[in-house]
């Protein structure tokens, strides 16, 4: 399950966390974004067990999203050990988004 993360509790649930965390960063009007979450739904219960997911409302979260320079939606920040280890911005099909996740794990392996 995608959990929500918000600016007071990012960096507990994000950069204090020992699992490998993806960060969706989108708002409720992207059409991108609509079109991924059924993708991260599906990948949060499928890598349960290597990364979690969880994602961040733009519009709600300005603090979160001016750290990480966010200008485009979606983007995917993969943080490992509390830093951003691979970014992609956009839609991406599951497979595109498996791979991305696994080689970000393999080069941290």
């Amino acid at each position: 399950m995608v959990n929500t993360v918000d600016d007071a509790t990012f960096d507990r649930q994000v950069l204090a966390s020992e699992t490998p965390v993806l960060v969706e960063f989108g708002a409720a009007w992207c059409p991108p974004c609509r079109m991924l979450a059924p993708i991260l739904d599906e990948v949060a219960v499928e890598r349960s067990r290597s990364v979690r997911v969880v994602t961040v409302d733009v519009d709600a979260n300005p603090v979160t999203q001016g750290r990480y320079g966010v200008m485009s939606l979606p983007t995917l920040l993969l943080f490992l050990g509390g830093k951003p280890a691979r970014q992609v911005i956009g839609f991406m099909s599951k497979g595109r988004l498996l791979a991305f996740i696994d080689e970000a794990l393999e080069l941290a392996a």
